[in-house]
């Protein structure tokens, strides 16, 4: 069983039910996988939130494990930054840091902007 690290383009896709997003979590869960984000992707998708999406949007983030930022994880997420920066690429911070979640607890990452994600030590899930 896998435990599927959720970007933020997935996670909205899921809540405006397009791409089939969610029929495709659906049958992972169904799998026995296990669906996850970062506790920053909370942060965005909370941030762009509309009132009478509140109520589904907690309902369907409650289900999902949440993977705090720790010390370890700025440290790696800097780290990440720090490398990449050498090499020229600006990289979010955020992205940083759901990257950095994924490498230190082996989960697979689930997003649309892998472009984010040069990092070849990720695991990615091949979206359609």
């Amino acid at each position: 069983m896998a435990i599927y690290l959720l970007d933020t383009s997935v996670i909205i896709d899921v809540l405006n039910q397009k791409r089939g997003r969610w029929q495709l979590l659906g049958s992972l869960v169904e799998a026995g996988d296990t669906l996850a984000c970062s506790v920053v992707t909370l942060t965005e998708i909370y941030a762009g939130v509309r009132p009478k999406e509140v109520v589904f949007t907690e309902r369907f983030l409650e289900g999902l494990e949440h993977y705090d930022l720790d010390s370890h994880l700025a440290r790696l997420a800097g780290l990440l930054k720090n490398e990449w920066s050498k090499k020229g690429r600006t990289l979010g911070v955020v992205d940083l840091i759901i990257a950095a979640t994924a490498l230190a607890h082996n989960l697979v990452l689930m997003t649309d902007n892998r472009k984010d994600f040069p990092m070849r030590e990720l695991s990615f899930y091949p979206l359609p």
